[in-house]
């Protein structure tokens, strides 16, 4: 079976609508169609991609349907009536589809049935997010199996998204495919301790996602805004699915203000734009109102269940309070320093504490600031880390050690996988320099 089309370069309209709907629907497609066939996730992908062929077959013909995700999975139903009559392998699976199936291909022609509007579907969907999200699987193809899966992108998208190899994405898929098969992975929704376990995988996949759209690490653009969009999608998806989890809403908040900013961090040259040269009116205000909102969700849930806000929760706190700054003179950062300690505290990672230690150089002064980079510095902590060096320059031409700070300028410039990144490292070790020299 061929990689599903996902946008297909058509100017039909009944073309283009099938790229539509396969994009939105694919992920309850093939959620559903994994629990009918037991479990078995490449099945089901080959039945929704049977049905995908069909729809582009068809619907060029007879039109597109009234309820065209309830025509995929009926269609994608009878297919698997038809394989499981054909191939004795599958007899057994056949009980799991039910009489309904049976009696369904009788009809001629897929009805107006709404399939996808049952209420196990939004069920399915939750056990899909949690089995290509499975921490038996390295954290590359958790990523690459979710957007197939729950981002309905194509394999060719997503080796472009990341700038590898369509073979190599090709392979983690079915590996990832194949572990899941080979562990015995359940298609269900764990409980109890092993929830919350889980949850973290999932949320960790769909933040991943989006890091790499916000901030590219390696290729020629700085941002990659489809991947954004996908994780932001995913997020609301997740919040919609298990509305009482804080981090869940803590999660969708953080990604949905963090997009707000996503079209003032790039120049129309394609070069990079820091925060505090940005300009505030061309951010999102929708998205901030749906991060605020999610945010203040996010924290009511975690006074009701008796917990402190999470790491993800934190981070929204954080971009909230640049959001609610209307230049970059009234960000509040001693709140901001103080939310970036709680967060080191939940997790104790370097990079947090480069963080913090930014944080705290714009609430206290740069030498303070310093002080806790070179702590880093001393600790070895981030060896091969190019912000290391970027913000411990950054904070020496704060303080007017020019020279030093050329020289970490021009460190970070090496260590830095994404070229508009680079090119920025460079312009500021080339004005170090020459602060240097008037010095």
């Amino acid at each position: 079976m061929t990689d599903s089309p996902g946008p297909i370069a058509s100017t039909d309209s009944a073309g283009s609508a099938v790229s539509a709907v396969w994009r939105i629907e694919a992920p309850r497609l093939v959620a559903g169609l994994t629990r009918l066939v037991g479990g078995d996730l490449g099945l089901a992908e080959d039945l929704a991609q049977d049905a995908l062929v069909a729809a582009l077959e068809q619907w060029p013909v007879d039109g597109v349907p009234r309820n065209p995700g309830a025509w995929l999975m009926t269609v994608a139903k009878r297919r698997a009536v038809d394989l499981i009559r054909r191939d004795q392998n599958y007899a057994r699976k056949l009980e799991l589809l039910g009489r309904d199936l049976e009696t369904g291909a009788a009809s001629s022609e897929p009805g107006p049935e709404s399939a996808l509007d049952e209420p196990d579907i939004e069920d399915d969907l939750l056990r899909l997010v949690f089995t290509a999200c499975h921490p038996v699987l390295a954290a590359p193809a958790r990523v690459a199996l979710t957007l197939k899966l729950l981002g309905g992108l194509t394999t060719s998208e997503i080796a472009r998204a990341y700038l590898v190899p369509e073979a190599t994405i090709a392979q983690r898929i079915v590996r990832a495919k194949r572990t899941l098969a080979e562990k015995k992975v359940p298609f269900e929704v764990p409980e109890g301790k092993e929830l919350a376990e889980r949850l973290a995988s999932v949320l960790e996949v769909t933040y991943l996602i989006f890091n790499e759209g916000y901030a590219a690490t390696a290729g020629d653009e700085w941002t990659r805004p489809a991947l954004c969009d996908d994780a932001v999608r995913l997020a609301r998806v997740l919040s919609a699915l298990m509305p009482k989890e804080p981090e869940v809403h803590g999660l969708a908040a953080l990604l949905e203000l963090q997009s707000s900013r996503l079209t003032s961090r790039t120049a129309s040259d394609g070069g990079l734009v820091l925060l505090s040269d940005q300009d505030r009116g061309r951010w999102n205000q929708m998205f901030i109102r749906r991060g605020f909102a999610a945010l203040a969700i996010a924290e009511n849930l975690s006074v009701a269940v008796g917990r402190p806000p999470g790491p993800y929760t934190l981070q929204a706190a954080i971009a909230a309070s640049h959001a609610r700054a209307l230049t970059p003179e009234e960000t509040d950062w001693p709140t901001i320093a103080r939310l970036y300690a709680a967060l080191a505290t939940q997790v104790p990672t370097p990079v947090v504490a480069l963080n913090r230690a930014v944080a705290v150089a714009m609430a206290d002064g740069p030498a303070a600031g310093l002080a806790l980079v070179d702590d880093l510095v001393a600790a070895d902590a981030l060896p091969n880390y190019h912000l290391l060096p970027a913000v411990r320059a950054d904070l020496l031409t704060r303080i007017g050690r020019h020279a030093e700070a050329r020289t970490e300028f021009a460190r970070a410039a090496d260590l830095a996988g994404n070229a508009a990144e680079r090119t920025l490292l460079q312009q500021r070790a080339a004005e170090a320099e020459r602060s240097a020299s008037g010095d």
